[in-house]
């Protein structure tokens, strides 16, 4: 932990990533738009980084608290949230495999990043039921996971050099990513198991998607078109984005669940 935390408070910027990443971004909103409905909803974000959904959900109304591991990301969360003139109701310094620090129920609970650093499935596990402790009865639980795809899909996009094959080819084997990597440590997680991990929880799944599904290889080249013609591909990325063909070679999943 102490590791993913310097990696984010010394040498990678989240705010900016989503602005690179626009696909990501804006797909995940349309799903968090129609899906997270009512007034004044209590909204917990875990893992939440610098506040990007946090913010969006506090301008809708909603009563918004952040926890992080990164400080920079809480510091980062509180300017740009009274950039845009809100307030979240509180930001925490925290871990995700330890909420004792959170109190009350929450309507929403948003688990859209710590998933991607647990390498052990126990561990995995014990974020999503930390969580689950949290949320209400009927509450939303909103839980991505980066595909165990992602690194051939982002030497793909770049077309960028690599030295083996079968080192690139292992994710699909461990998903695991070690820090010498050019990541921090990460779990890249193939699509069954990511979906088995959420169902064995014994909610009810709303949407599995595969976020960029055939979208993100051309992802610079979308960027930067016109905003009508974006919009165009944007649709045609959530039209496609359950379907169970493209689903697996996403950079990322999102799952959205009811507790029952």
């Amino acid at each position: 932990m102490e590791e993913i935390e310097r990696w984010y408070d010394t040498q990678y910027d989240e705010w900016e990533r989503l602005e690179r990443h626009r696909i990501e971004y804006d797909i995940t909103r349309r799903y968090l738009d129609e899906y997270i409905t009512g007034e004044q909803l209590r909204v917990l974000d875990i893992g939440g980084g610098p506040g990007r959904y946090s913010i969006d959900l506090a301008e809708q109304g909603h009563e918004v608290t952040l926890l992080d591991l990164s400080m920079r990301h809480l510091e980062v969360a509180r300017t740009k949230a009274k950039e845009r003139g809100v307030a979240l109701k509180d930001y925490i310094h925290g871990n995700a495999l330890d909420l004792s620090g959170v109190h009350g129920e929450f309507d929403v609970i948003l688990l859209m990043g710590p998933l991607y650093h647990l390498v052990e499935e126990k561990d995995r596990k014990k974020a999503v039921e930390e969580a689950l402790n949290r949320l209400k009865q009927g509450g939303l639980l909103v839980a991505s996971f980066i595909s165990n795809y992602a690194p051939l899909q982002d030497y793909l996009a770049q077309l960028r050099p690599f030295d083996s094959v079968d080192q690139l080819l292992d994710y699909l084997n461990h998903g695991v990513n070690q820090v010498t990597q050019g990541f921090t440590t990460a779990y890249f997680s193939g699509y069954p198991e990511a979906r088995n991990l959420m169902a064995s929880f014994g909610l009810t799944e709303l949407i599995f998607a595969g976020v960029e599904n055939i979208l993100g290889s051309k992802e610079a080249e979308i960027n930067e078109l016109e905003e009508p013609e974006y919009q165009k591909w944007l649709e045609i990325g959530f039209r496609l984005s359950q379907d169970e063909f493209l689903i697996g070679t996403s950079q990322h999943f999102l799952y959205i669940g009811r507790k029952s």
